[in-house]
């Protein structure tokens, strides 16, 4: 069957693959445009397959709330390069796995790569697809539902690499910005001191304990001083990592997160941070060693 550049043209439309390749698949199928589109995909998940042991630890976190503000997601999806994190098509396929994940009501990534996005494919067959056409390792990481929110669901992107969304009881959206916009700035761990978990808390006095013996010997300093150090240091863990005891990052008078709140009769039931690439261990790579392998033929 003779190849015709519509053909071709139908087959790129589909796919979204280069010509050349659209091409040679149709020549290998004789021109059975469903044959080529099956062994495209299988050609993709072999590509997808063989870069997947590859660090992905660059890419976006992406966050979509319902109209209502009561249920919503944030999906961190992950590449190889901060270049292919700016690529349309790779922002394209996360815009479109973002709505996936908040319409099919699923809970993990694993469960959302099986979920159908809008032109038909699945989640993980778009992945491949992709991988096959830019060439880089890209995985769906992480996905944090939020849903029947008792408030209001508000959300704060710092660039693409950090997201925040955070459920507010009382207060409007302006707070409910500036709470996610403070979240993504300062990092706090728990919302307030008895979350945290007394395991930490008592691994944090041990360590409260040494400094403090340590400096009243350096400062002759007596004894009965110690424990005030002790609990000095504790309140200081406390506030640190506390989201009401933070000062919040856009007050010129050093006012709480906790002040803050409570001027609006307002409080935090949850939240969620995520960082691009958090926890992955990147690898060191040596572009000088990388060329010379590929010459070597390594």
């Amino acid at each position: 069957m003779a190849i015709t550049a519509a053909l071709v043209k139908e087959l790129r439309e589909r796919t979204g693959a280069g010509m050349m390749e659209c091409k040679a698949a149709l020549v290998e199928t004789n021109g059975d445009i469903e044959a080529a589109i099956e062994a495209m995909r299988k050609s993709g998940q072999a590509k997808a397959a063989k870069k997947s042991g590859r660090t992905a630890a660059e890419g976006v976190v992406m966050i979509r709330i319902a109209a209502d503000g009561k249920n919503g997601v944030m999906v961190e999806i992950n590449c190889e390069t901060d270049f292919v994190a700016k690529d349309s098509n790779f922002l394209e396929f996360a815009e479109a796995v973002t709505a996936a994940a908040l319409s099919s009501g699923v809970a993990d990534a694993e469960t959302l790569a099986g979920q159908t996005l809008a032109d038909g494919n699945t989640v993980d067959a778009a992945r491949e697809a992709l991988i096959a056409k830019i060439g880089e390792n890209i995985q769906v990481r992480r996905l944090v539902r939020f849903d029947g929110a008792e408030g209001a669901l508000h959300s704060y992107r710092h660039g693409v690499r950090i997201g925040v969304v955070v459920e507010l009881v009382g207060g409007d959206e302006e707070l409910g910005r500036d709470v996610a916009m403070h979240i993504a700035a300062m990092n706090p761990m728990y919302i307030s001191a008895d979350q945290i978990p007394a395991e930490v808390l008592a691994k944090e006095r041990e360590i409260a304990e040494v400094q403090s013996r340590e400096q009243a010997q350096k400062e002759n300093k007596p004894e009965a001083l110690v424990e005030k150090m002790v609990e000095g240091r504790i309140r200081k863990y406390i506030s640190d990592v506390t989201l009401l005891g933070q000062i919040f990052v856009k007050s010129e008078s050093k006012q709480s997160i906790e002040a803050l709140l409570k001027q609006s009769g307002a409080k935090v039931r949850r939240f969620t941070r995520l960082e691009v690439g958090e926890g992955i261990e990147k690898k060191v790579e040596n572009f000088a060693e990388e060329v010379m392998a590929q010459v070597r033929g390594n």
